[in-house]
């Protein structure tokens, strides 16, 4: 199949079906972005259809490459593992396919802005004096991921605070208190709904507004454009070297 290589954004799967719906949001506003790709979302778990299946359907259809961009804020276990793990199955199966993974989302300053906004929308100016804020991200067994979120936290003024992880929101709340902070504010770090932020959000006392994700925000697809077109790039330098 001529034409630019393949799109898939994948994200982590989740119970919660809202997850699912804000994923086909954004990737709808991928796709409008570049109407000339074939894009296609996919999932590590829990939701279909999962990644190894999209690759073979892309395969399948005569593509000759692909680009996988894992829709993730942190470089944890799925990004490390899953991803590459995935990506590595399908080129054995499917030797004439070129799978390319890219970076993940991260901490590219324009989703930090982001989530600062999603922020100032439930608790007004974030850089508010006497406003303290907690960083509220998945948390991860890989203690360089949760080391990660804290340094962006530290930067940008606030506390870290992790759903799977030490410490957790309530937690970090009692010590912004303890230090004397009046009011407090909880800013979600994740990209779409599900079962985590709505535990962030239950952990947080009802005088502490808490964001929404990033969601399916313009912002957010032009990164994973970004990552796609980086990725490619990336590899046309490693070939020609």
């Amino acid at each position: 199949m001529s034409g630019p290589p393949a799109l898939v954004p994948v994200a982590h799967g989740s119970r919660d079906a809202r997850s699912a719906a804000v994923i086909g949001e954004l990737v709808g506003r991928v796709a409008w972005r570049r109407p000339d790709l074939d894009v296609r979302p996919a999932f590590l778990g829990l939701t279909a259809p999962d990644l190894p299946g999209v690759l073979d359907a892309v395969a399948a259809d005569g593509h000759r490459a692909v680009v996988v961009v894992p829709l993730l804020l942190g470089e944890a276990y799925h990004a490390r593992v899953d991803v590459p793990a995935a990506a590595a199955e399908v080129s054995r199966r499917h030797p004439r396919l070129r799978v390319i993974v890219s970076d993940v989302l991260g901490a590219d300053p324009r989703l930090v802005d982001l989530a600062r906004r999603r922020l100032a929308e439930v608790a007004g100016p974030v850089d508010e004096p006497g406003l303290g804020v907690v960083w509220a991200a998945v948390g991860s067994s890989r203690p360089a991921a949760n080391e990660a979120v804290r340094r962006l936290a530290a930067r940008l003024g606030a506390v870290a605070a992790f759903a799977t992880a030490a410490p957790g929101v309530s937690e970090s709340i009692a010590s912004l208190r303890a230090a004397g902070t009046a009011r407090v504010a909880v800013a979600s770090w994740f990209l779409a709904p599900g079962l985590l932020p709505t535990r962030v959000a239950a952990a947080a006392s009802p005088d502490v507004p808490v964001s929404e994700p990033l969601g399916a925000d313009p912002v957010v697809a032009q990164v994973v454009l970004d990552r796609y077109r980086q990725a490619l790039t990336r590899g046309a330098e490693r070939a020609a070297g």
